[in-house]
């Protein structure tokens, strides 16, 4: 399943480092894909999208809603 949201606090490649790594910790074989220009995410994985939600809202970097 994929499931694109918007991450405002999105602005480096270390937060898409930050983000890759929390996502990949709740779901190892998640595929994510970042662009700090648009601010968008977007997750491959079987988990649910509240799930995705709040690991990245731990990691600081909170999606829109």
């Amino acid at each position: 399943m994929q499931t694109a949201l918007t991450v405002p606090k999105l602005a480096c490649s270390a937060c898409v480092e930050t983000v890759t790594k929390a996502v990949q910790q709740l779901d190892p074989q998640a595929q994510v894909q970042a662009d700090p220009k648009t601010k968008q995410v977007v997750i491959t994985s079987e988990r649910p999208v509240s799930d995705l939600r709040q690991a990245l809202t731990q990691a600081g970097y909170p999606p829109a809603p």
